[in-house]
């Protein structure tokens, strides 16, 4: 017997694959009234359920636990199972024992989701049947097809915790920053879990501007600063231009990307340098940047209104990325007002209060963390506002022209379902 812990998205996937396999199982969640339960219960009629605070016999004649990314290592289920001996299981590494195509990983604090998606966009212009999903999309069970030429994933570290088995043609970390610090011991085990994906890698692709990311050999490197050797990606500035590199092969010229933002030509590098790894055309993958608008929520550029520029990057959720955010922004436009705040992670904001101070107009201050980031700021103008409507009307008042720029730097669950709905409702403020 299986049992699936979680009815959220993961768990509904793994349910659905365990049943196409005539795998017998059954599913227990923490929650009284999951929000997808009228569903589950719909589709799985003859399934046995369970609803509400872990009980230990739910582990009774179970040979293999299926979990959800949500439930942290701490919750007694797990530790029950552990005890127990019972092996517990990602959907990642479900997926892994039957997919019968390569898989690429991608992994990292920021970006994964921009990279995932622009090379799958890389092997689709390149005739390739590529399937995208994992931690963007769908989940990865419910990629598995028997025509897929190519699986690309994104992997977040609470998958990854979960995965003791997992076969991957090419990988990367991408990055690393303080993020989950809630549900990890210490910054070392949140290292720890981000690195893990490399002993799965039959091929690297390491960052080699990130201090935190060992730099193994063999792999490709990518960076900002002349590439190492031919093999490389990398950057050079010239007469006033900056060009990405192939070992000294120039590729393009930066200006000539949709996307904005240091961050997101190291996002354009991996991609290549994955990309590389496995054989797409080097002419392909430079015009799909070219043209490659970026995905929603993550610097998104949204309307032009009566001079003012507004940008949704609800998908900050931690303070490095709202500093990428604010950086890319302020090499571009010289009068800026943030709206930021939500569930701070636990993690410092000095150096995104630094910035704010010396680089931006003003700030919109909104939710749970609102009134301390409003003591962390100290010579710009703050305001609070009680939703997001108010937010954009107040961001709006600060400027005459310039930006206004949404990215929190924290989780959304104090106001919104999500970063997407917390992302739309700011988008629908500045439409209205």
């Amino acid at each position: 017997m299986k049992l699936v812990l979680g009815m959220g998205v993961t768990g509904f996937s793994i349910a659905r694959f365990l049943a196409q396999q005539n795998i017998k199982f059954k599913v227990a969640d923490s929650r009284q009234q999951p929000t997808q339960l009228s569903d589950f219960l719909l589709e799985f009629p003859d399934i046995e359920t369970s609803n509400g605070d872990w009980q230990q016999s739910l582990l009774d004649q179970v040979e293999e636990v299926f979990i959800s990314p949500g439930i942290a290592q701490t919750e007694s289920i797990v530790i029950w199972a552990k005890e127990q001996g019972i092996e517990i299981t990602s959907d990642i590494e479900l997926f892994s024992r039957y997919s019968q195509a390569p898989i690429v990983g991608i992994t990292g604090s920021n970006g994964k989701s921009t990279v995932t998606q622009l090379l799958g966009e890389m092997a689709q212009t390149s005739g390739k049947k590529v399937a995208i999903g994992g931690n963007i999309g769908k989940p990865a069970l419910e990629c598995l097809n028997d025509d897929v030429e190519l699986y690309i994933l994104e992997l977040s570290s609470y998958q990854l915790d979960y995965t003791k088995r997992l076969n991957l043609l090419v990988g990367t970390v991408l990055n690393i920053s303080p993020d989950h610090l809630d549900r990890y011991n210490s910054f070392e085990h949140y290292i720890a879990s981000k690195l893990s994906l490399h002993q799965y890698c039959q091929y690297l692709v390491i960052n080699s501007d990130d201090p935190l990311i060992p730099k193994k050999a063999p792999a490709i490197h990518f960076g900002m600063d002349m590439p190492k050797c031919d093999q490389d990606f990398g950057t050079v500035t010239c007469h006033g231009s900056c060009y990405l590199l192939k070992g000294d092969e120039v590729l393009m010229d930066v200006d000539d990307m949709q996307l904005i933002g240091e961050h997101n030509v190291a996002n354009s590098l991996a991609a290549l340098a994955l990309g590389d790894q496995i054989g797409l055309n080097m002419t392909e993958m430079i015009n799909c940047i070219k043209d490659f608008k970026g995905l929603e929520h993550r610097l998104e550029w949204v309307a032009c209104e009566q001079g003012v520029n507004y940008y949704n990057d609800s998908k900050s959720t931690n303070a490095l990325s709202s500093i990428t955010a604010l950086k890319s922004l302020t090499k571009k436009y010289e009068n800026i007002v943030l709206i930021a705040g939500g569930v701070a992670k636990n993690e410092s904001y000095k150096d995104l209060f630094e910035l704010i101070d010396h680089s931006i107009a003003g700030v919109v201050l909104i939710g749970q963390s609102a009134t301390d980031f409003k003591r962390g700021i100290s010579q710009v103008q703050t305001v609070q506002a009680q939703d997001m409507a108010e937010a954009v009307l107040l961001a709006k008042g600060m400027i005459d022209n310039g930006v206004v720029l949404l990215s929190p730097g924290c989780a959304s669950f104090d106001m919104f379902d999500n970063f997407e709905h917390r992302g739309n409702e700011f988008k629908q403020a500045v439409l209205r």
